[in-house]
């Protein structure tokens, strides 16, 4: 009876049992290392309450205790209260969050949104068997292997539509001018994923790069951008990181030195643990150390962004224009755990070659952390700004300039992106952004004659005077108390909407991008620091 009743203990109370022998292992092993660290006793003692509270729980809490989902919260937790950056990546996630910076995965190759209940083709990616078999833009998909794909999610979406390479899926489409569905074959193919957004020449001597990410294949990437606009012409750069949340270092390094002369620091990162002590130096590779540049930032630009940033500014090379950039300096790396899952952990931090830690203080939480990056000075106040600026503390360039640290890097011209629109403007962006693409579509088919060559087409062709008076009928079929006034004070940034839209549709993604420069007071004001900075080189 006695050994009846020990075994019905163990199988009724299993799972607290065996989390409870998991973590004592743990603890175990953390008390018994060769080399003990400072506070394994605190360790040890905190992870015999942990056991207590999952035994606790498990008995006592209100519902069957979910304890995948519940540990990953407790992951994620121990995580986050040690900076903002720290992470858990759950096993099911983690697939997706590789494959963003591994460059590319397989499937059919579309840019899509739902529309309508509908996955709708916005782009095929060239080069893929989206664009092979002559998907176009617009392109409604009904059905997916004779299923109906209608009010689909994105994530199923991607379950459907992706898959190993050489394998078939079938899709229904509906397309505009053509009464009936029809059935396409796609053969998926690895599809590539890139980092260079797109490339140009803005005039006869200035090269643009736009750059969404550092990830796996950006250094080559960007070599090819730029052994194309230097066969165009080109002497300056403009390179856009604007909203570019970073990736990987080594990317960063290795786009910095094709700048930066032999031997110059380029960052340099400081941790607890030996290992995470590095200086990154340039080497003799360099092919574009006499290129000027110019650095576009924003908010949105962090990490890799900010090393890239940080170093042409300290070194004298370039000049940075825009908004104080997200101030991200801390450096994590990744462990992969036995259940498919991973850890980021903060193991340093990052400086420039002045010394500067771009990292913002995060103190007061990670909530605040968020909160604190939307109310800093920027350039619509530039009395506080300077104000700002009085605090923080200040470094040298190479040169001699004064720079700033105290989290983030702050430009060498500062400038806020422009976005003064009306209610009416706003409130087409709130409701569905893809009403632009829907109205570019309609605009292709009622004026055909607009389409030239994207160069004319961008920026010399103007839209007739019932350009708004269509897009407000248009659009008010969805939204309601639409002002034409207002929409017809905006005309400059509707038009440049559109056009991007149509350009995309009609051209590819370099035209999309160039058009959508249009109105863009940063970039304008980046250009016009051309000179100076062809003065100030020649100075320097």
């Amino acid at each position: 009876m006695e050994r009846n009743a020990i075994m019905a203990f163990i199988k009724k109370n299993r799972k607290t049992i065996i989390l409870s022998m998991l973590v004592l292992i743990l603890a175990f092993s953390l008390a018994n290392l060769g080399k003990l660290r400072a506070g394994a006793k605190d360790i040890y003692e905190k992870l015999q309450v942990l056991t207590d509270i999952i035994g606790i729980v498990n008995e006592n809490y209100v519902e069957n205790v979910d304890w995948e989902k519940t540990m990953e919260g407790a992951y994620r937790g121990l995580l986050e209260e040690l900076d903002p950056h720290s992470t858990y990546i759950p096993a099911k996630r983690f697939e997706s969050v590789q494959e963003e910076f591994e460059g590319e995965f397989q499937g059919i190759g579309i840019e899509y949104d739902i529309i309508d209940g509908y996955i709708t083709v916005i782009s095929p990616i060239i080069g893929t068997p989206a664009e092979q078999v002559g998907l176009q833009s617009g392109d409604k998909f009904l059905k997916i292997d004779n299923e109906s794909a209608y009010k689909i999610s994105r994530d199923e979406t991607k379950k459907r539509l992706r898959g190993k390479k050489g394998t078939t899926v079938v899709v229904n489409v509906l397309r505009e001018g053509i009464k009936e569905p029809f059935d396409v074959s796609i053969v998926r193919d690895d599809i590539p994923l890139y980092s260079v957004s797109g490339y140009f020449m803005l005039d006869e001597a200035t090269g643009y790069i736009l750059m969404n990410r550092f990830a796996e294949k950006t250094h080559q990437e960007f070599l090819n951008a730029m052994e194309s606009l230097k066969n165009s012409g080109m002497r300056t750069l403009i390179l856009d990181l604007r909203y570019n949340s970073g990736g990987y270092m080594n990317q960063a390094i290795d786009i910095l030195d094709e700048f930066i002369a032999d031997g110059d620091t380029l960052v340099y990162t400081k941790g607890r643990i030996r290992s995470a002590n590095e200086v990154h130096r340039a080497t003799k590779r360099g092919n574009y150390e006499d290129m000027q540049i110019i650095v576009l930032i924003n908010r949105g630009s962090a990490s890799a962004s900010e090393i890239v940033s940080g170093a042409l500014q300290d070194l004298d090379r370039g000049l940075i224009v825009g908004e104080t950039s997200f101030g991200k300096g801390l450096v994590q790396r990744q462990w992969n755990m036995r259940d498919g899952s991973a850890v980021r952990v903060t193991v340093a931090r990052y400086y420039t070659p002045s010394g500067r830690l771009i990292q913002r203080p995060y103190d007061n939480g990670t909530a605040r952390y968020y909160e604190e990056l939307y109310e800093l000075p920027d350039s619509s106040f530039r009395d506080s700004l300077d104000k700002h600026l009085e605090d923080q503390p200040q470094y040298h360039t190479r040169g001699g300039r004064i720079v700033y640290g105290g989290g983030g890097i702050t430009p060498d011209i500062v400038i806020k992106r422009n976005f003064d629109l009306s209610p009416s403007t706003m409130k087409i962006f709130s409701k569905n952004v893809r009403l632009f693409f829907k109205f570019a579509q309609e605009y292709t088919r009622l004026h055909p004659e607009y389409r030239t060559d994207p160069d004319y087409f961008i920026y010399k062709l103007r839209f007739n005077a019932d350009f708004i008076p269509e897009l407000y009928a248009f659009v008010s079929a969805e939204i309601a108390d639409l002002d034409l006034k207002e929409l017809e004070k905006d005309r400059t940034y509707l038009e440049m909407q559109i056009k991007s839209e149509i350009a995309k549709i009609w051209w590819d993604n370099n035209a999309y991008y160039e058009a959508r420069l249009l109105s863009d007071n940063q970039l304008s004001r980046a250009l016009e620091a051309v000179p100076v900075l062809q003065k100030w080189l020649g100075d320097h």
